[in-house]
């Protein structure tokens, strides 16, 4: 079985669903595709795919897998040597660790755009974990989703009454797909595995 997902989404998420899949089905091999884009109009060699926001797909089946936040971060080392940002106006003043725009694919995750801030020069990355892993070393403040922010201890949320963003994973199968066993058992893993992940995903 081969399964797509964004690379936070597989690492977290869906890694331990596929372990209880193994659980029930021992002879079936699952293979973790991590990519962020949006859904497939062909689908391929894909089982199941994972994306982010409703997709807009034919001939294949849809449901909303759960919600998630996205928040403002910086780490405490980087607040020690700067102030934090109050508002979108010193937002700007600072470098800002997110998907580089010329990488995004997803129109959902194109949040930048909403807050009406000019870039500095900063890093940036096709990854969750390179944004995770600047922001921890002090390089800008990160835009990142709580679930994966929180696991840190030295990252500390800023302007949470200003920057609290929704988004949803959604699942993409055939139907048909959907009636094999070993598939039918990873949608009830993940539906488990979101539901005990729950109050990390809403942070």
């Amino acid at each position: 079985m081969r399964v797509s997902a964004p690379d936070g989404f597989a690492s977290f998420i869906l890694t331990p669903a596929a372990a209880r899949v193994r659980e029930e089905h021992p002879n079936v091999s699952i293979e973790i595709v991590t990519t962020t884009r949006r859904a497939l109009q062909q689908r391929s060699d894909i089982d199941l795919e994972i994306v982010v926001g409703e997709p807009q797909v034919n001939r294949a089946e849809t449901s909303q897998l759960c919600e998630y936040t996205f928040g403002l971060y910086a780490s405490k080392s980087y607040l020690k040597r700067n102030v934090a940002p109050t508002d979108l106006t010193t937002l700007g003043q600072h470098p800002l660790i997110y998907f580089a725009d010329t990488m995004l694919q997803v129109d959902a995750l194109d949040m930048l755009q909403d807050f009406d801030v000019e870039r500095q020069e900063t890093i940036s990355g096709s990854s969750t974990f390179v944004h995770v892993e600047a922001t921890r070393a002090g390089a800008g403040i990160g835009l990142l989703a709580g679930y994966m922010a929180t696991r840190h201890r030295e990252l500390v949320r800023i302007m949470e009454d200003i920057v609290n963003i929704s988004l949803s994973y959604w699942m993409v199968s055939r139907r048909d797909t959907l009636q094999r066993p070993e598939v039918a058992t990873m949608v009830r893993a993940l539906r488990a595995q979101v539901r005990e992940m729950r109050t990390d995903l809403l942070g």
